[in-house]
């Protein structure tokens, strides 16, 4: 079979293809298992050694043109297939134009982007994960043990579907698991925040079934508990607008941080309103420590040699609490009225 004479065939065809399907159709005819191209190359078995060296260069200089060819149109088809969609939509008078619509951006958004905006700006990139996991991301890798509160029913939602050693998959109940990923895919330095949707088994006013987190993780050779908890106050005076900020870290316990500490900001009541970062009442924000070396081991990391600090809290929560809002509930409700009082226009986002 001469290669010109393919070369010519499969340009004409080509040329003359009007959708992805005659496209798909010529590529298979040319390219798949039986194709014309596959054909030459199975002939260069009964060639000498010297010939399939000649001849095999050829055969796949002509199937690297010819998928250039078919990549080519297909992008040309796709382009097509656009702009005809694109001319064939109509305008919906009966709809209000664009500038007559108030659109509001949920509170909840804006706290994503203003928390990814202040810890991008101190070096941290966003990482993400699946919401449904396994017992080993969720629970095992981060220091849970099979005995942990957190692992009952009351807390967790369980799904039927089983990993792969036979234990029930789970609706993430944090987003740390993004972080045992991160560590095992990722070579330190890693500096990481890992904001999205969380579920655990309670509903209140301030709490919900689905709720938003995000955890940072820093893992370096010299990291320690002074630049936590200066990253930290950071991130706090941005977030709340409060360069005098009031704060504390107390004690406290978590699995996969050792020490462990939460944080607290000062705060005052006047005239009935919440004013954040000072006054002599006191309020819980987030939880943070040095990372566990058993979790550092679990991830196949030299603890002797690495070490880091981690640290979580409620994106609603702190929405909450900026916004002077007092039900979580509210966030996930639908109200367009609430939307268009607490939510935010363009020009304010």
């Amino acid at each position: 079979m001469d290669n010109q004479k393919v070369l010519k065939d499969i340009t004409k065809e080509i040329e003359l293809a009007s959708s992805q399907d005659q496209l798909q159709k010529i590529k298979v005819a040319y390219l798949g298992k039986k194709g014309k191209i596959t054909d030459l190359l199975k002939s260069l078995k009964n060639l000498s050694i010297e010939e399939k060296k000649s001849k095999g260069a050829e055969i796949n200089l002509l199937r690297e043109k010819a998928l250039f060819l078919f990549e080519s149109k297909l992008k040309h088809i796709k382009t097509s297939e656009i702009n005809s969609k694109l001319n064939s939509e109509f305008i919906d008078i009966t709809f209000p134009p664009p500038h007559l619509i108030d659109a509001k951006i949920h509170p909840i958004s804006k706290t994503f982007d203003e928390v990814i905006s202040i810890f991008g700006s101190m070096g941290y990139t966003v990482a993400e994960g699946p919401d449904i996991e396994t017992d080993f991301f969720n629970f095992s890798a981060l220091n849970i043990p099979e005995d942990h509160p957190a692992r009952e029913m009351q807390d967790t939602f369980y799904i039927e579907d089983k990993d792969e050693k036979g234990k029930p998959l789970v609706l993430r109940t944090h987003t740390s698991p993004v972080q045992i990923r991160t560590l095992l895919n990722e070579k330190p330095p890693i500096k990481i925040i890992a904001p999205g949707r969380t579920y655990r088994c309670d509903s209140d006013s301030t709490h919900s079934p689905m709720f938003h987190q995000v955890e940072g993780l820093f893992i370096n050779e010299n990291a320690n508990m002074g630049d936590l908890k200066g990253t930290l106050i950071e991130f706090c005076k941005q977030f709340f607008e409060v360069q005098d900020l009031k704060v504390r870290f107390r004690p406290s316990y978590f699995p996969f941080t050792e020490p462990s500490a939460e944080m607290d900001i000062a705060y005052e009541i006047v005239d009935n309103k919440m004013h954040i970062g000072k006054g002599e009442k006191w309020l819980e924000i987030l939880g943070c420590g040095m990372v566990n070396p058993v979790v550092l081991e679990n991830c196949k990391l030299d603890s002797l040699k690495f070490q880091g600090f981690a640290f979580g809290m409620g994106l609603d929560r702190i929405t909450m609490l900026k916004q002077g809002l007092t039900d979580i509930r509210s966030f996930f409700s639908g109200n367009l009225n609430w939307l268009a009082k607490h939510g935010f226009s363009l020009g304010e986002y």
